[in-house]
């Protein structure tokens, strides 16, 4: 079975963005972002909430066409419509089974692509198997929270941790549900 990973810069008191969808602060190059972008030829599926799409927006990204090249995109969105949209981007309600179904499938491991409050549905239905963090030495104290306003507790099994230049740590967590 295919594992949902979580693979999220966040600052140290947990927000993936601040006030306003700014990445102010976080750091954008070096070798630990080197790392991030080689670590995602590992997958073949991303998954993300409509804000998290169209936040590409602002990079560069066109409506309709795949934010990751050589993957499959499911943008989970009630409202997003596109008038051309490439092959390789699909929109689909949430719905559970459909995300139980897609870990069924073969392939390689799906990249759960930001969106604290769709992390934060995943988490609550036991979906996320591993959490990657790109920690961020910042603190924002406001913003988007790493799971959105999910509230169970789940303990964590520490995989591996990496240190990069300018504090950047990459840190890896298997949820223990």
């Amino acid at each position: 079975m295919r594992k949902i990973v979580y693979y999220v810069a966040t600052s140290i008191d947990g927000f993936i963005s601040g006030p306003n969808d700014s990445i102010e602060g976080f750091i954008l190059e070096g070798k630990g972002v080197e790392k991030y972008f080689d670590d995602l030829n590992d997958f073949d599926t991303v998954i993300m909430g409509r804000h998290t799409y169209e936040f590409g927006y602002k990079f560069g990204l066109k409506p309709g066409q795949p934010a990751y090249k050589g993957m499959k995109h499911y943008i989970f969105s009630n409202q997003l419509e596109f008038e051309e949209r490439s092959d390789s981007v699909e929109i689909v309600k949430r719905d559970i089974s459909f995300v139980r179904k897609l870990k069924e499938e073969e392939g390689a491991d799906i990249y759960l692509c930001g969106g604290g409050q769709f992390a934060g549905w995943l988490l609550e239905n036991e979906l996320i198997d591993i959490v990657k963090i790109k920690l961020n030495p910042l603190i924002l104290n406001k913003g988007v929270p790493l799971f959105g306003d999910a509230n169970k507790s789940y303990a964590l099994e520490l995989i591996e941790s990496n240190l990069y230049d300018q504090g950047l740590q990459i840190i890896t967590y298997r949820i223990k549900y």
